[in-house]
């Protein structure tokens, strides 16, 4: 990896994707932890007086002042946040991303190649055959297992790769308000979450090499929550030539792209398992206290609710990216000539898995 580093030249990116991509797990030498943080990670201050005790316990987090922050040299605006939820509040983003996020009127990338009747439910088609699921790589996937993308809010086009007006549903308060939270952390007060799109890894799933450019308004920060299993992350630079450095993504992570690191080239070429070699991370595993503040956005989670995530999570991992497309005031361009259904001309141009058959979306 050094070595490709060293390189440069045409596509240094392309070049390192596929090195962590084929690499056997144990050599990883290189890719930045920041449970041990060293080298070019710093610490990073956070705008502690922005954010109350009290609204970070309702959004599941530990307090801001307990946080750990860190940015990396050459990159001005990262920040990297390892865990800082309160145990036993991953389990409710997680239950969300599976169990309500997908419902109707939000849109996956199941509905490019399914009967709208067909997508209604999938957490209701897909519990009992992953409760029941065994270790066999044979056994039929269930619909939540086939899920690789949802949007919210204002929904992504991924043919036109722009946000319209006229395709937009309520974006999840529970979010917004974490994601509130940590921007103004951050030092983004007044942060607006207005678009979402979460993606669902497996062990054979990768993130293309890409820029998050569509959101209209550059100045405000992208978040990304991760639960699940481990990933290796690549941050590059304005140009696909400049080579990315690699970091771990662990359950509970959060990373805020803003200022020069906001429109920087990124990817994620490789899940991994847990390092704890556990099936789930021991943050997981960790219940969610009794006594929950007055207004918290957290919920509890039946066990029986749990039984099915933590299935769903031994080989998959998920992530939330947050945006705000639109600058206080901003209205969307006029358009032509589209018609706002902002679906994906096939469910793995954007979340690509090496097994997935590519479909295509019935003429509309």
């Amino acid at each position: 990896a050094a070595a490709l580093t060293r390189e440069g030249g045409e596509d240094a990116f392309r070049r390192l994707f596929r090195f962590y991509r084929q690499r056997d797990a144990s050599d990883l030498r290189g890719v930045v932890d920041f449970s041990a943080p060293g080298g070019q990670v710093f610490r990073s201050q956070l705008s502690i007086s922005s954010v109350s005790d009290q609204d970070a316990y309702r959004a599941g987090l530990q307090p801001v002042s307990q946080w750990k922050a860190y940015g990396l040299s050459g990159y001005p605006g990262f920040i990297f946040i390892p865990n800082p939820f309160l145990p036993g509040c991953q389990r409710h983003w997680v239950k969300q991303c599976l169990k309500l996020y997908p419902e109707k009127p939000n849109v996956c990338n199941l509905d490019l190649h399914m009967a709208p009747e067909k997508t209604t439910d999938l957490w209701g088609q897909s519990k009992e055959q992953l409760r029941r699921k065994g270790s066999s790589k044979w056994e039929p996937r269930s619909l939540l297992e086939k899920l690789r993308w949802v949007t919210l809010g204002y929904h992504y086009n991924w043919d036109t790769k722009k946000y319209s007006a006229n395709h937009h549903t309520p974006f999840p308060s529970d979010l917004a308000f974490l994601s509130e939270q940590v921007a103004a952390a951050c030092g983004f007060r007044g942060f607006q979450a207005q678009a979402g799109i979460l993606n669902y890894y497996h062990f054979d799933s990768s993130l293309g090499i890409h820029v998050d450019e569509s959101e209209l308004d550059h100045s405000r920060p992208l978040l990304s929550f991760s639960f699940g299993q481990s990933s290796i992350f690549l941050l590059g630079g304005l140009k696909r030539e400049e080579a990315p450095t690699a970091m771990f993504m662990h359950s509970g992570d959060i990373m805020v792209m803003s200022g020069f690191s906001r429109l920087l080239y990124h990817a994620v070429p490789r899940v991994l398992p847990n390092p704890e070699g556990t099936a789930l991370p021991s943050c997981l595993d960790q219940a969610l206290s009794s006594d929950l503040p007055v207004g918290s956005v957290i919920e509890h989670s039946s066990d029986e609710d749990w039984q099915v995530c933590a299935k769903y999570l031994q080989s998959s991992r998920i992530n939330m990216t947050i945006r705000q497309v639109l600058a206080e005031g901003q209205k969307f361009p006029e358009e032509s000539g589209t018609n706002g259904r902002g679906q994906a001309p096939s469910e793995d141009s954007y979340h690509k898995n090496s097994k997935a058959k590519r479909h295509k979306p019935n003429p509309v």
